[in-house]
């Protein structure tokens, strides 16, 4: 029976999602559990895996569409059953993902039927080759003879699904022979790989192949696009920068007490009484500025808000934001009510998003309603830093690496760990720095970078 696949709703503020990727086509077969799709809100990107095992049927939707929730958007089942049921914009859709299996298998199959002593006209001119870069990876990857390949693409362009359709064909050589064969032959190395000893067996004929195609060029650049997420970081920090007066407080404090309780916890683990007292089982400095700010904070109201143009809402509790950076793009999710949590959970917790940040698996009402941001480049070396505010929020905390200064003790230059912050704020919003007239601070060259 054929089984519709819907587009997911990843948290109740989302109405819809653009497709970023379809791993699955056409005529594919699926097991439960393999990734059909990806999709993308405004904060993360997912993917949406099969829940019955059967036959692509029908795809309703190409990628960088943009489709409601809950909409159906392929369909799985039986070769030959109908799908016009499941079809999202009615009578006739069907024809369209239809044909381009019919194409795709026509491809294949004449790829298959070519013998290996014919010499056949590549599909290809190399030499105004255009090309996906993902498309051209996973054929440098696995050595595909471009020469074959149909392009299904927009303007003609190689798209990976035909780079696979070449692969399923087995149009592809070793290493060693790169293209300088029949297009068509069939080779004998491992999964019909062209080999040096094949070509002994099929002489390449020159006149087949034009001279600039076997010198094309390699590209001197090539294009990637932006994910939602990553063009919508970037309107939003511009939005910030052009639309609230912002200013960066730089200052530095003396770390030996954090360090101190971080070495007593770590003693604490090693003896294995961590669970007795109720501590977490990896406490890092990141873990104890986040709890610290979820008390500071509260000191002072104007940081812990949102700032509309024509009002301030305060808040009485903390909702902490925490940055992320993972390869979809920076993300922040957020601990409620942080300001109520032991630094045990407030460090769980923190740990949790992350990891579902870099998986993917995030769900988007984790990733807003914070009340102020916290974000740590210390693990890169970073001194000194200019956080964006996240509106509307109000305030922005950078926290930086740990560096070796100097202070006055009797006279005398004493070494301690100091740790810089740097906090962006709205300048009306912004409490006062209070800097110790008893400590002068000479930073030296050395730094270590905070966890």
């Amino acid at each position: 029976m054929a089984t519709p696949v819907i587009m997911p709703r990843q948290g109740q503020s989302v109405e819809s999602c653009i497709i970023g990727k379809w791993y699955k086509q056409v005529g594919d077969r699926v097991a439960v559990g393999e990734d059909l799709f990806s999709y993308e809100t405004d904060k993360a990107t997912f993917d949406e895996a099969a829940k019955v095992e059967g036959e692509i049927l029908a795809i309703f939707f190409p990628e960088d569409d943009d489709v409601p929730c809950l909409m159906n958007v392929c369909v799985i089942g039986k070769a030959g059953e109908s799908v016009a049921e499941f079809d999202p914009h009615g009578a006739g859709a069907e024809a369209a993902p239809q044909a381009t299996s019919t194409a795709a298998t026509s491809v294949t199959e004449s790829a298959q039927a070519s013998p290996a002593q014919s010499v056949a006209t590549p599909a290809v001119d190399l030499s105004t080759l255009v090309i996906s870069p993902r498309a051209k990876a996973l054929a440098q990857k696995q050595n595909v003879d471009l020469r074959a390949a149909a392009p299904s693409g927009p303007k003609g362009r190689i798209i990976e699904r035909d780079v696979r359709s070449l692969i399923d064909a087995g149009h592809f050589a070793t290493g060693a022979v790169g293209s300088d064969f029949a297009s068509g032959t069939t080779g004998s190395g491992i999964g019909g790989r062209v080999s040096v000893g094949d070509l002994d067996k099929t002489p390449v004929q020159a006149a087949a192949l034009p001279s600039a195609a076997l010198s094309a060029p390699v590209a001197s650049t090539y294009e990637e696009k932006h994910s939602n997420i990553r063009k919508l970081i970037a309107k939003s920090m511009v939005q910030s920068l052009s639309t609230m007066a912002q200013l960066t407080y730089n200052a530095s404090f003396d770390a030996t007490d954090i360090l101190a309780f971080r070495a007593k916890h770590k003693k604490a683990k090693e003896a294995g009484v961590t669970d007795a007292l109720g501590l977490p089982a990896n406490v890092t400095i990141n873990d104890i500025i986040l709890y610290t700010v979820s008390r500071v904070v509260k000191n002072h109201k104007m940081c812990n808000a949102h700032y509309f143009d024509d009002k301030m809402v305060f808040f009485n509790n903390v909702n902490l934001g925490v940055a992320v950076d993972t390869p979809r793009g920076l993300m922040v999710p957020t601990i409620f009510n942080a300001d109520q949590l032991s630094i045990g959970e407030i460090s769980a917790q923190a740990k949790a998003h992350s990891a579902a940040c870099q998986q993917g698996t995030i769900s988007p009402d984790q990733l807003k309603d914070g009340t102020i941001t916290v974000t740590n480049l210390g693990s890169l070396g970073i001194e000194s830093f200019t956080p964006v505010i996240n509106p509307p929020q109000t305030c922005i905390l950078g926290v930086n690496c740990l560096t070796t200064a100097f202070k006055l003790v009797d006279g005398q230059p004493v070494a301690y760990s100091a740790m810089s912050l740097s906090l962006t704020a709205v300048p009306s919003t912004a409490p006062q720095p209070r800097v110790s007239s008893r400590t002068s601070r000479t930073p030296s060259r050395t730094s270590r970078c905070c966890s």
